[in-house]
């Protein structure tokens, strides 16, 4: 798969199916090898003689001075290797390079290896560099998986992309106590689309003996009330340190008001990165937070590495869960759960890896006796007399447990227990973990919940992990709303199975199945990233009852399906809609003049037979149809948005209410006409002729959008209104980061 936003081709990328995206460039000759990650072929950059040798790409990329760019690449080899980007003037002469700095040490297994540099004055181009410095000749150096383009960052990060990362230089960043700040490339094995990941880390080294800290500058606003995320992936020491990161909140004048420490457990020996979560609410008086990592107990000299650190809003365990995500996933601890009654111990599970479902820790379980133990979360808000579902995964480790309880405990405002639900008892087997989930209908006067867990131990030194636990309000499973003025239908999916895959039709009246359009083109088969998907129809039709079909495919394969009610979209009989598939924000509806009349043409030749009366006329198919469609538009906004929306030339969807004698058609229009309907230059109405042609309904366009992207995205990025406007034509090309 094409990494998104790359200026290199597929095949420079991935060196599939050739090497013709690359050329030697020093002390090299290059060959296409075998066994690369993205793709078989990899590039074999071969030594000539001993000394550095250096390979680039054939092509020259356009790039505009001032700009940060971003380049990587995996490698593997004897050597260590940098990479860099080489910036052009509009003649080709070289301007400067710029080069990474140089990995630790060698590795014969892929690993990652990157730069982010601004490209200097004078350059209006730029080619990716590779070189490692061999020790003899006919030494192999191996590439692939190369990128060129503007910063990948992590979506939703409150922090720039020069915090996350370290490409740039480590100006995001300070020392707190007992800590310099620096720079290493260790050779670290990312998965192959990890784009977020690079090759420089953040090296903390404690000066002395003792605690060490660092902090990030950056300080951007929350919201108060809100929970946030912080993660980083750690490399700590070899020798024992305790490695940590912090997310502190700060009030208005810049004072600490809060921290929430998150300590890693790292497995033994620690030689990998760990992903190391932390979450809190932020503080009623809260305006600004950051993130700080360190060291307790280190020895002068270790380091502690980071990589790929975020701050953003907590994630959902589940979708409408009221439970906090510190509560749901045990990443820093046991956060609000306590025993309740019984002779159970609970903590977060050791070492990081060792038992989870969500991030990288569980809470573990542990009795000492064959008992019954009572377990409870922290009580969070509810709606009284409303069904609600308590959910926690679960997996037995050691012995087995005779059962599980999964209930709701509920509480009015005075805090009165108001008892518990019945709850849903489970027999736990030890093989694998298990959902378990019980509903419940919150009493009218409850305004407070906490999840209960009733385990029943079956001997004595029993131990269970729990994680990923929630709380929600029950809502239906399959949901759709008909939006008239907009000229689309949304379906709801609820508690679809996270990795799983699912498919989506339309169904008319008479039984005929259309697949619906999502982001990655027709729903079918789709990987679901999450257990909530909501998709917005745009091409159902107008003044016809639909429902929808849904397929779903847990992980192991099973199918089970979904049907929604019937909705009916309405639109005046004397206007029509012309929409963009790929681009619904294009939509447009129209005042219709004129009907199309209708030709369809056909291909065919006649021959005239001597002595025939008749010629053989041999025909093709008979195309679909072609007419003119005569429409008004009826201000300047209406004639500037159907400029926008004939602009690009794509396949266009036309659709009218039933009577015109024609269904929804795929249209590819013409050359236009615009007129005004008066002589007066004043006048806003238009008349529009648009010759259109039938065309098949496009099956690999997805809807474009904004991909998760917020304005805090934008805001990050961008310091002021004159930057965002260098760089985007439009305020479409900022909700799709479309950069000039």
């Amino acid at each position: 798969m094409a990494i998104p936003g790359n200026f290199l081709s597929p095949t420079t990328e991935s060196v599939d199916p050739n090497i013709s995206g690359w050329a030697a460039k020093l002390n090299a000759t290059l060959t296409k090898g075998t066994g690369g990650r993205n793709g078989d072929g990899c590039l074999v950059v071969k030594s000539v003689a001993a000394g550095e040798m250096q390979a680039r790409t054939v092509s020259s990329y356009p790039i505009t001075p001032g700009t940060v760019y971003y380049t990587f690449a995996d490698a593997a080899g004897v050597s260590t290797e940098r990479i860099g980007i080489r910036w052009l003037s509009a003649t080709g002469t070289e301007v400067a390079v710029s080069w990474s700095l140089t990995t630790l040490t060698s590795s014969a297994n892929w690993h990652r290896v990157s730069l982010a540099a601004v490209a200097p004055a004078g350059a209006t181009q730029a080619q990716v560099l590779l070189s490692s410095t061999e020790t003899g000749a006919t030494v192999n150096h191996y590439w692939e998986n190369v990128y060129l383009g503007l910063p990948i960052r992590t979506t939703g990060n409150l922090l720039p992309f020069n915090t996350e990362s370290s490409e740039l230089d480590v100006t995001g960043w300070t020392t707190v106590v007992n800590a310099t700040i620096s720079r290493q490339v260790p050779v670290i094995n990312w998965a192959v689309t990890n784009y977020v990941a690079g090759g420089h880390t953040l090296a903390m080294t404690a000066v002395a003996a003792g605690n060490a800290s660092i902090l990030a500058v950056d300080r951007p606003t929350v919201t108060p009330g809100l929970e946030y995320l912080a993660y980083a992936y750690l490399q700590p020491p070899v020798v024992t340190a305790q490695a940590w990161i912090e997310l502190r909140f700060y009030d208005s004048l810049g004072n600490q008001i809060q921290a929430t420490r998150s300590t890693l457990a790292p497995p033994t020996p620690a030689t990998g990165m760990y992903r190391q979560r932390v979450s809190a609410k932020a503080p009623v008086n809260a305006a600004t937070c950051s993130v700080a990592a360190g060291l307790d107990g280190a020895s002068a000299g270790q380091v502690l590495r980071l990589e790929t650190i975020a701050i953003t809003a907590a994630p959902e365990l589940q979708a409408g869960t009221v439970l906090p995500y510190a509560d749901g996933s045990f990443e820093q601890g046991v956060a609000g759960w306590a025993v309740a009654s019984g002779v159970a111990a609970i903590a977060r599970s050791s070492p990081w890896g060792d038992a989870a479902i969500d991030g990288s820790y569980s809470m573990r379980v542990s009795s000492s006796t064959a008992t019954t133990s009572v377990l409870r979360s922290a009580r969070v808000p509810v709606t009284g007399g409303v069904n609600w579902r308590a959910q926690i995964h679960a997996g037995a480790d050691v012995l087995t447990w005779t059962s599980v309880t999964v209930r709701v405990r509920w509480y009015d405002a005075a805090n009165t227990d108001l008892g518990a639900s019945t709850g849903t008892a489970y027999a736990l087997p030890t093989t694998s973990w298990y959902g378990l989930a019980s509903d419940a209908v919150a009493p009218a006067g409850a305004t407070q919940a906490a999840v209960e867990v009733v385990a029943v131990a079956s001997a004595p030194a029993s131990e269970l992990f729990i994680d990923k636990v929630a709380l929600w309000q029950v809502l239906p499973l399959t949901d759709v709303t008909a939006n008239s003025g907009g000229g689309y239908a949304t379906l709801t999916l609820r508690e679809l199975p996270v990795d799983g895959e699912v498919t989506v039709y339309r169904v008319a009246q008479d039984g005929t199945r259309t697949l619906v359009r999502g982001a990655g083109g027709l729903i079918d088969r789709q990987v679901l990233t999450s257990d909530l998907l909501v998709v917005e129809d745009h091409e159902a039709p107008m003044g016809v009852p639909v429902y929808y079909w849904v397929e779903v495919y847990d992980v192991g394969g099973s199918r089970s399906t979904r049907s929604s009610s019937t909705i009916t979209l309405t639109l005046d009989v004397n206007e029509a809609w012309l929409k963009d598939p790929g681009n619904p924000q294009r939509n447009l509806r129209v005042l219709v003049q004129t009907a199309p009349d209708w030709q369809r043409s056909i291909e065919q030749s006649k021959h005239v037979v001597r002595g025939r009366r008749n010629p053989v006329v041999l025909s093709g198919r008979r195309q679909g149809l072609e007419g003119e469609l005569a429409v008004w538009t009826r201000s300047d906004d209406e004639r500037r948005a159907l400029h926008q929306l004939l602009d690009s030339g794509r396949t266009l969807l036309w659709q009218a209410m039933p009577g015109m004698g024609v269904t929804d058609m795929y249209v590819s229009v013409g050359q236009i006409s615009e007129t005004r309907v008066s002589r007066l230059a004043q006048e806003v109405w238009r008349v529009w002729s648009l010759p259109m042609t039938e065309q098949d309904m496009p099956v690999t366009v997805g809807v474009s959008g904004a991909a998760g992207r917020t304005w805090q995205d934008v805001l990050v990025e961008f310091a002021t209104w004159n930057d965002l406007m260098d760089v985007y034509a439009t305020w479409e090309d900022v909700f799709l980061d479309r950069r000039g």
